[in-house]
């Protein structure tokens, strides 16, 4: 009975597996293919989870009918805006309602990596949780409430103490910020999105990450931690700093993570192509992390394409997994 059973479940299970990557489709470049094109290279390669960064009516209407499930952005600068109740359920409306469930929508990221103790982010802080709240409301009225879930997605700079993982807590002066957002997503079943980049740790102080504990390739545990990989270390410090702020059952979802191939010190195509495969192989393999063992990793990679508009850092432009003329840049298997 036991392995009848297991043969029943054996095929969601394998659906499980390729669910839980998915990759960031960005759009800052002259030289991308169409919205349609883009699809189609998801579909080609068995990628089923996509991140949009805006809700383009084109890259939306080129996803109905189509079985990629995916995080729709609302950018920094409408935050603002959407603190009007009003403006809240018209965005609803235009930008999901319109669309959904054609468009597999599950996730709306209000504000991408926003903190009062980030500078380029700052000035969006004060909107966050009210515009959270009127789309979660605007998303109730319309009775969708339980397949699409309101999340924001913060970053590694909100914590300390993260070394070893379990010591990590959100940063006393963002706790203010950071802890009604908590309380938002467990009311709500919402997860937290979270960016986790084992390069900007490994790029800020390489004399005490080491590249191959960064890149998935060390061969025994760090001795400090336990820990074999920095992604897990970093993803289990975001997890325990979260059940210390009073959000024991949220699960994180990994947003972004991405190794750049060029641009800066250890960008390279050897570097990110180990990073890359390795993190797809890791999360695909259901083992989860030390704390939490077993557990499916739901994790975006950054990004489909290399953006050669790209601003800020000259690694920016270089994050692609799949080339502008569409070609891998790197041998992973998506399915």
């Amino acid at each position: 009975m036991a392995i009848l059973l297991l043969v029943a479940l054996l095929p969601n299970l394998l659906i499980l597996g390729v669910q839980s990557i998915g990759v960031c489709y960005g759009r800052n470049g002259n030289n991308l293919p169409s919205p349609q094109d883009v699809i189609n290279l998801y579909k080609d390669n068995g990628i089923t989870n996509m991140r949009v960064y805006d809700p383009i009516p084109e890259t939306l209407t080129a996803l109905r009918g189509n079985n990629i499930e995916i995080i729709v952005d609302i950018p920094n600068y409408n935050l603002q805006a959407l603190t009007d109740p009003n403006a809240a359920t018209n965005w609803v409306h235009t930008n999901i309602i319109n669309y959904f469930p054609s468009v597999k929508i599950k996730y709306i990221a209000v504000g991408n990596e926003v903190s009062p103790g980030f500078p380029q982010t700052a000035q969006f802080a004060p909107f966050i949780l009210r515009a959270m709240q009127n789309v979660q409301r605007a998303l109730a009225a319309y009775g969708v409430q339980n397949q699409i879930k309101v999340s924001t997605v913060m970053y590694s700079g909100v914590l300390t103490n993260t070394y070893p993982p379990w010591n990590a807590v959100f940063r006393d002066d963002l706790k203010g910020f950071i802890v009604p957002i908590v309380q938002f997503l467990a009311q709500n079943g919402s997860p937290l999105l979270a960016n986790i980049y084992p390069y900007f740790a490994y790029r800020g102080d390489p004399a005490h990450v080491a590249l191959p504990y960064a890149l998935f390739t060390q061969p025994g545990a760090d001795p400090g931690s336990g820990y074999h990989n920095l992604f897990d270390a970093m993803l289990d410090a975001q997890y325990y700093a979260l059940e210390k702020a009073g959000g024991n059952n949220i699960e994180i979802v990994v947003a972004e993570s991405g190794w750049p191939s060029d641009g800066g010190f250890g960008a390279s195509m050897e570097n990110a192509a180990t990073y890359y495969i390795n993190l797809n192989n890791h999360v695909k393999s259901g083992g989860g992390t030390p704390h939490k063992p077993g557990k499916v990793i739901e994790t975006y990679l950054f990004a489909m394409f290399d953006e050669n508009l790209k601003e800020g850092d000259e690694t920016e432009k270089h994050y692609g997994v799949f080339y502008p003329n569409k070609a891998k840049k790197y041998n992973i298997n998506f399915q």
